[in-house]
């Protein structure tokens, strides 16, 4: 791989949330960063205010867990896709991108795969009062009785054709989201079925 680097020997890398395809955040690279973001597969930069290495999430626990590296068709660019812990940019934000000069934010698979992080939390360390909670403890017979009922409401709103259905398909979403953490799957296993039956 010929990385083409500036005259500062720096490159430009550009971080993407793998799932989501949401641009997180640019920062910079020089060779010994690069080198360690593949070897460790998790980002590390380089500061140029600082003048030296910085993995992310190092302070913060952000970190970046790297999925996929490309270059562009000059080399002088880095696209990293990464699976984001937390958030990217230090103002809290998801994206370093958050400020909109035309268009608005779009909602995209992050809310799902918050929903299967917060889930699967729940069954780990339950909570007094929590409805995931709840529906973890009375089992698996319990879970499906839901999604049956939610199923069902699901075509009475929409054969009435009114404003619940809207609703009526995220309770189904996400008593579906409980089913699979019940038994085991996660929300990988789906993109990579859907992703195949696309091919």
């Amino acid at each position: 791989m010929n990385l083409k680097f500036n005259k500062d020997g720096l490159i430009p890398a550009v971080v993407q949330d793998y799932e989501s395809k949401k641009v997180l955040m640019l920062a910079y690279m020089n060779k010994e960063s690069f080198d360690i973001t593949m070897e460790e597969k998790r980002t590390c930069f380089y500061s140029r205010s600082r003048q030296e290495l910085w993995r992310k999430g190092e302070t913060s626990g952000n970190v970046q867990k790297v999925k996929k590296i490309s270059i562009d068709c000059d080399s002088d660019t880095i696209l990293l896709e990464v699976e984001q812990e937390g958030n990217a940019c230090h103002t809290g934000e998801y994206s370093c991108f958050h400020n909109y000069l035309l268009g608005e934010e779009e909602i995209r698979g992050n809310v799902i795969r918050d929903i299967f992080k917060v889930v699967k939390e729940r069954k780990a360390n339950p909570v007094e009062g929590s409805y995931t909670t709840y529906l973890f403890n009375e089992g698996v017979d319990k879970i499906l009785k839901k999604v049956g009922e939610e199923t069902a409401e699901v075509i009475i709103a929409s054969k009435n054709n009114n404003d619940e259905l809207i609703y009526e398909i995220s309770d189904l979403i996400y008593h579906l989201i409980v089913l699979m953490e019940e038994r085991g799957l996660a929300y990988e296993d789906i993109l990579k079925e859907l992703g195949g039956r696309r091919k």
